[in-house]
């Protein structure tokens, strides 16, 4: 065994572990900070290694890369991917997009027509697809641009990943198909007690947005991280305060409940007619102004009737004739 293979496994099984169907996605959701929903998900590798269980990508995506394995793995994880999302799409889960990590031994001039092709091979709608590259690969070789362009011209948008962590080139972040930046979560950890993570992380969200762009921030773990993005303006986050990435199945039961809990809270507030004792939407009911207190009709014939009981009520039960015998008389 080499020195650059771990103990327990070679590059021989990792080549054949897609064919043996070893690899998996598991899926972190992303948070909507504006309106509360998962509007979007991460595809991250795993290996399920038959004698050493569930692989981290970190523990063999080294290797993949060095031996020339990661245009094969790439492929099928972007297949997979693209698959998955199809099929979540039945669930109506709108709006909605899977973001799917991509290597630089990945991007090339053929690079665009492996995404169409995938997309196509799912039946997936191009706008369904997010393309996350690293700040290397994003910002690096400005020739390659016109290859996401034309992705983009499609409906697939691109993702920065790991953003702060590179040696970004301004020039080429103003003319660059990125349409979000990934803040890395080294910057976010420390955002509660540390002035300058705050200082860089609200800088870049405020660059971000002046160039039209979406801001994510990663490794949100603690609620203080949460309050101090929020008062920045983040637009999503992602991280173990959420959820950890899981398997397809229980990512559609987490984003099913969860979704399902935010409609239910988000219904709006009824009242009752007071005369047909109709249940109506609160902001739909029909209220007198000026009233000592708050009575709620369904409609102005409801409110009518509640009148007309109401005079009924006050009138004494006959009038006098007038000229005619007082009781006082």
């Amino acid at each position: 065994m080499s020195a650059t293979e771990p103990d327990g496994w070679t590059a021989a099984q990792l080549a054949q572990a897609a064919e043996h169907r070893q690899l998996e996605l598991h899926y972190q959701p992303i948070v909507d900070l504006r309106r509360g929903r998962i509007a979007s998900a991460e595809a991250l590798l795993r290996w399920r290694h038959p004698s050493l269980g569930l692989l981290p990508p970190g523990a063999f995506l080294p290797l993949a890369e060095s031996s020339g394995l990661m245009p094969k793995i790439g492929a099928w994880v972007l297949g997979e991917a693209c698959r998955q999302m199809q099929r979540w799409l039945a669930l109506n889960w709108r709006p909605f997009r899977l973001a799917v990590n991509v290597s630089a031994s990945q991007v090339g001039p053929a690079f665009g027509e492996q995404v169409r092709q995938a997309l196509t091979d799912a039946g997936l709608p191009a706008e369904y697809l997010e393309i996350e590259l690293t700040e290397s690969v994003a910002f690096g070789d400005p020739t390659i641009f016109p290859v996401f362009d034309s992705l983009r011209a499609i409906g697939v948008r691109f993702a920065a990943d790991d953003f702060g962590t590179g040696y970004s080139c301004l020039r080429h972040l103003k003319c660059c198909p990125i349409t979000t930046l990934k803040i890395d979560q080294s910057f976010v950890a420390g955002l509660a007690d540390d002035t300058r993570d705050r200082t860089i992380v609200g800088s870049v969200i405020q660059l971000a947005h002046g160039l039209g762009m979406d801001v994510v921030a990663e490794g949100v773990e603690t609620p203080a991280s949460l309050v101090q993005l929020r008062k920045l303006g983040c637009d999503a986050v992602q991280g173990f305060l959420f959820a950890r990435p899981m398997p397809a199945d229980e990512f559609t039961c987490f984003v099913s409940q969860r979704r399902s809990a935010i409609m239910n809270a988000n219904q709006p507030p009824t009242a009752t007619c007071c005369v047909c004792c109709k249940e109506i939407p609160l902001d739909a009911a029909f209220t007198p102004e000026g009233a000592e207190y708050v009575e709620h009709f369904c409609g102005l014939d409801c409110y009518e009737r509640f009148r007309a009981r109401a005079k009924a009520a006050t009138e004494p039960d006959a009038a006098p004739v007038a000229g005619g015998p007082h009781l006082s008389d």
